[in-house]
């Protein structure tokens, strides 16, 4: 099983745009990788997308986004010891 990240585009490559440069994080955890845009197609800079070994596959809004991120931190705090189930997955713990 593999595990799709959000990414941003910061740069296309190509002439058609088949590959595109993507970021993600800050400081230690700044992450940059090449991925190829073949399942997407051209997507303009700025864009959100998932990624997953060197392939880009799905393009995310931002509302989706903010909920993966919200549950990539749970499992880090969580590996880290230091979960708090009250402070994530807010979108699962309305009543």
């Amino acid at each position: 099983m593999c595990l799709s990240i959000p990414m941003q585009i910061v740069e296309l490559e190509g002439e058609e745009g088949e590959f595109a440069w993507v970021e993600r994080g800050e400081g230690e955890h700044f992450r940059r990788e090449r991925v190829n845009m073949m399942l997407l197609g051209p997507q303009p800079v700025g864009t959100w997308i998932l990624a997953s070994l060197g392939l880009g596959k799905e393009v995310v809004e931002e509302e989706e986004r903010l909920l993966i991120e919200d549950a990539l931190a749970a499992l880090a705090e969580s590996l880290e010891g230091d979960y708090d189930p009250a402070r994530h997955f807010a979108d699962l713990n309305r009543q």
